[in-house]
């Protein structure tokens, strides 16, 4: 990966709805625009992001979504309204974004539920993306959420299990996400805290099957749980706030927009076929399943993700 670099501008873009977002921009002032989605939802946009792209031939946007990272207000404050915070409101901020920047079109790299978001964005606003790179693809549909959280457990019995049961034994059988929701915005502190750390116990072990997997430190930190499960449980509760398929849908208003799908054969997280019938329905995306891959960039899907980034960096 290139070497790091840090941002020459940055700010906080009032977008509505009191919620500030945070951005940055680095490398060359005068290069290809290029944005960052980041997974989650809540994640926020890291500094090592910045590495997938060459400081001089791309101009990178970061940008922190709503409600977490250094955006405002945080979604780990229960009072936080997140009824301000769905895939159309991200959409919208990044149109406003671009537009702030004075960005004609970009190109979108995306990760995990930044997929979800790249891709409604992009069928929304087909004529601001330039190309799209795409790895441990996800559309956050009903059957994708109730894949990673109840039929997984299939593969992972006892982690589930611990799972399932750190809800109510009357929501046990329901939507677990919003069961977990509920949790996270109950009024007593611990309640909430013990409900973060479950379910980021568990995004931990349902990526873990892979060759090098390493716990996410982050989760050791509080506040970050909170954002990071509150965000998460929110999207996944609504499967997105999309119409369920619509993403694969509506894939050919891509059709022009050439994309590279990258993915792990071994990501149970985020089974392989969300990718292959995407492709299968976008016109202009090449796709390559990585054998020995899971969920994320190890497993060599961080170099395929890097030499497509340098082979769009002359795209114009």
């Amino acid at each position: 990966m290139y070497p790091q670099t840090e941002p020459h501008d940055n700010g906080l873009l009032d977008v509505g709805d009191g919620n500030l977002v945070y951005w940055e921009v680095c490398g060359n002032p005068d290069g290809k625009p290029a944005v960052v989605l980041h997974g989650g939802p809540g994640s926020g946009a890291t500094a090592g992001w910045r590495r997938y792209f060459d400081p001089a031939g791309y101009r990178v946007v970061l940008v922190d979504q709503r409600g977490c990272g250094r955006s405002t207000p945080s979604a780990g404050d229960p009072a936080t309204d997140l009824s301000v915070n769905t895939t159309h409101h991200l959409i919208r901020d990044l149109e406003q974004l671009r537009a702030h920047l004075g960005i004609d079109r970009w190109l979108v790299l995306g990760a995990s539920w930044g997929c979800t978001l790249a891709l409604a964005y992009a069928q929304r606003h087909p004529a601001s993306v330039s190309e799209m790179v795409l790895f441990s693809l996800t559309n956050t549909t009903h059957r994708e959420v109730d894949w990673v959280t109840r039929q997984m457990g299939r593969i992972l019995p006892e982690e589930w299990a611990r799972f399932r049961d750190g809800v109510p034994e009357s929501e046990r059988d329901g939507n677990l996400a919003a069961a977990y929701a509920r949790l996270l915005a109950d009024p007593d502190p611990a309640v909430r805290d013990r409900a973060s750390r479950d379910w980021c116990t568990w995004e931990d072990q349902h990526v873990a099957i892979a060759t090098g997997f390493q716990a996410d430190p982050r989760f050791d930190d509080p506040e970050f749980r909170m954002v990071f499960a509150r965000l998460v449980t929110h999207y996944w509760a609504n499967a997105a706030f999309l119409a369920d398929g619509e993403l694969q849908a509506n894939a050919g208003k891509l059709a022009g927009i050439p994309g590279v799908l990258v993915h792990g054969r071994l990501d149970i997280s985020g089974p392989a076929d969300i990718a292959w019938h995407l492709a299968q329905a976008w016109p202009d995306a090449e796709l390559t399943l990585v054998d020995r891959a899971g969920h994320g960039s190890r497993g060599g899907i961080g170099d395929i993700v890097l030499a497509a980034l340098d082979r769009f960096a002359t795209h114009r």
